[in-house]
């Protein structure tokens, strides 16, 4: 398949089929691709369609966000998993109003310095919200790629996938082709074997269940709800009624410096609660 042929496949199938109602494709607002891009990491799309208008009713503006507490925060993007990067987000707010006046960088480097925002993100706001031809490389798009121009092959290198990339990069409108590519591998591949299990950088996602980060998730979620802190024996007591929760009782303090350690809860003197 040429490279334009392939465009043109992808393109078409957009057109015809693609998700048009995201509402952060309806917006050219920095501030809300950043938020929609930093939930959209690790965290699919229905769910974050169902909080990204909350979030952006309870902090409307990065001056807003930057002046949010991290509890706030928190306990707005609870259900999306992954809270690290409700705190990043608050704090390249708070670096992007105090080093920027309030306006999102535009170039990779200063995006990527940045709390939270790493290669893919940054190119990916690049393309967003500014319209700029990058490579963009992520599951959905991975797969796509590794379908059609790397039939058959295992242990496939990303960098060879972003040059194939790169090359079919159309001239005009990377925000679209980009959207089209996403949505192809998200809908129009899914009936398919997984291609992404040919890749080289492929790993089975873990058990959330049980595991630490289940764990880190139920203590902070059991603290947010508080008005008072919580103090150990009730955290304790709290962990015996999960059984999954129950396994790390011995290795509560772990944890909760953990979570003290990544901003999200404080000590106090008769336990612990919500930064503040």
């Amino acid at each position: 398949m040429t490279h334009a042929a392939f465009r043109k496949k992808v393109l078409t199938w957009y057109r015809a089929y693609g998700r048009h109602d995201l509402p952060w494709r309806h917006t050219r607002d920095p501030y809300r691709i950043l938020v929609s891009e930093i939930m959209l990491q690790q965290t699919q799309v229905d769910r974050v369609r169902e909080k990204y208008g909350e979030f952006l009713r309870a902090f409307p503006s990065m001056r807003k966000l930057a002046k949010s507490t991290p509890a706030s925060v928190v306990r707005v993007w609870k259900g999306l998993g992954y809270n690290r990067r409700a705190l990043n987000l608050r704090r390249a707010a708070l670096a992007i109003t105090q080093q920027h006046a309030g306006h999102l960088p535009q170039d990779i480097a200063t995006l990527e310095s940045l709390p939270g925002i790493g290669p893919y993100t940054a190119r990916a706001v690049r393309v967003f919200v500014w319209n700029r031809r990058e490579v963009v490389l992520e599951t959905n798009i991975r797969r796509v790629y590794l379908h059609y121009f790397f039939p058959g092959r295992r242990s496939v290198r990303d960098s060879e996938i972003e040059e194939m990339i790169e090359r079919t990069l159309p001239a005009r409108n990377a925000r679209e082709w980009y959207w089209a590519l996403m949505d192809y591998g998200a809908r129009a591949l899914k009936g398919i074997e997984n291609p992404n299990r040919r890749s080289r950088h492929y790993a089975r996602q873990s058990r959330f269940e049980g595991s630490q980060r289940y764990a880190r998730a139920k203590l902070l979620d059991f603290i947010l709800a508080r008005r008072t802190s919580a103090p150990l024996p009730i955290i304790k007591a709290y962990m015996m009624q999960d059984p999954y929760l129950s396994q790390w009782r011995d290795r509560v303090l772990e944890i909760l410096a953990m979570l003290a350690a990544d901003g999200f809860i404080e000590r106090t003197k008769n336990g612990w609660r919500a930064q503040r």
